[in-house]
């Protein structure tokens, strides 16, 4: 590890460059490694194992030998992890290649708390990630995947899993809509769509990505967001007076939703531009004006700091407008009508909906969406059952005096 950031952890322990795999800290059976890199620097932050089938087949047998439960998860992240062992279930967690050492702090933390060998496995791989996924589709073994990931990703686990009927849980994409009304607190909505929008430098899947505005109040709200962008401070995240990092790796994306909404007469009210002299991965914090629906940044999730401006007139349109998309995860309504906000939330096809708040996710409420967003839910009571399976036992004739 790069001896700034070690210094920069309160606890080192908690960096580990190796698998998880019952109970024991292991290289991969190849010995070969990937490097994992810090976007914002693109300084090596540390080497972690490459893991193949042989190395994931250990996994899932640590797991099923552990606790011989029915039900067996593909789990990524402390959300599914927590909701997989709540239920009774081993768990394989194959951690995302640009981020492994999080998870691996995870099973170090676990491994303190006393979750028994075998219980939890950490498996991590960049290259071979696909073909891991793959022998956990086809495994008898596993009886449940649960996925966070791109649409296209999740469906071709659902491919995969065909064969073995397997449970899934399937969090994909989202294209989230922010409705501002004319009736809206001007300033609910503006600190609404900052969280809601910027939070990660807007790389969340429920991150506001068309923001549409009734023409009423559309000129005083895209002046007051601007007013408020404009504070913000884009760089490294060791800086304590930066409120914005860089990009995992969609700048190029970014950059190309842009230039795609300029050329379709969008305006550019901030922002805009990359920063090269601060890193390859980081861009300005943008805003644009006078987006219309056909710009890639309203048909596709842009996944980086873009708030895209549209007018809408009337209600009936904007809930049309809203609903045309083959997504349906998260969405945001700001007004102060109680009956427009049951109305609206009703007819919205996504499977959260906000009023008056940009903050959508609590572990204590299911997280999920419809259509193409992905099958079941996290969080909540909900999160568990969808790690457990009805048995039904019909019982008679029983004596009773046993």
């Amino acid at each position: 590890m790069s001896p700034s950031l070690a210094s920069s952890l309160k606890d080192p322990s908690l960096f580990v460059e190796k698998s998880y795999i019952d109970g024991q800290w292991v290289s991969s059976t190849t010995n070969k490694t990937f490097q994992v890199t810090n976007p914002a620097t693109e300084e090596l932050i540390g080497t972690c194992p490459e893991s193949n089938t042989d190395d994931l087949n250990k996994a899932i047998e640590a797991a099923a030998k552990a606790f011989p439960a029915w039900n067996f998860p593909l789990a990524m992240g402390a959300r599914k992890v927590a909701a997989a062992l709540a239920a009774g279930c081993t768990v394989v967690m194959k951690s995302d290649g640009l981020t492994p050492f999080s998870s691996n702090a995870l099973a170090v933390l676990a491994e303190r708390a006393g979750v028994p060998p075998g219980v939890l496995n950490v498996v991590t791989a960049l290259e071979n990630t696909p073909q891991l996924g793959l022998a956990l589709c086809q495994s008898d073994t596993v009886k449940k995947i649960s996925f966070t990931g791109s649409t296209r990703v999740g469906k071709l686990l659902m491919k995969q899993s065909s064969d073995t009927l397997k449970k899934l849980s399937l969090e994909l994409g989202g294209n989230a809509p922010f409705i501002v009304f004319d009736d809206a607190d001007l300033e609910v909505a503006i600190s609404s769509v900052l969280v809601s929008k910027f939070k990660v430098t807007g790389q969340t899947c429920v991150c506001a990505n068309r923001i549409f505005v009734q023409e009423g109040i559309y000129d005083r709200f895209a002046q007051r967001l601007v007013e408020e962008v404009s504070k913000f401070k884009v760089g490294h995240g060791t800086d304590a007076s930066i409120t914005h990092g860089p990009l995992t790796n969609g700048v190029s994306k970014v950059e190309e939703h842009i230039k795609d909404a300029i050329s379709k007469n969008a305006k550019v009210l901030i922002g805009g531009k990359r920063l090269p002299s601060v890193g390859k991965n980081f861009h300005e914090l943008t805003i644009l004006g006078d987006v219309d629906d056909s710009m890639k940044v309203t048909q596709e999730e842009t996944f980086g700091p873009v708030a895209a401006l549209t007018k809408f007139k009337t209600e009936r349109e904007v809930i049309e407008r809203a609903n045309k998309s083959e997504v349906g995860l998260a969405s945001y309504l700001i007004t102060n009508d109680l009956g427009r906000s049951h109305r609206v939330s009703e007819q919205l096809e996504f499977g959260m909906v906000a009023i008056n708040t940009g903050v959508i996710s609590d572990a204590s409420a299911p997280f999920g969406g419809v259509k193409h967003s992905g099958l079941g839910r996290e969080g909540s009571k909900y999160g568990v059952e969808d790690y457990l399976t009805i048995k039904m036992i019909v019982t008679g004739g029983i004596s009773p005096n046993l």
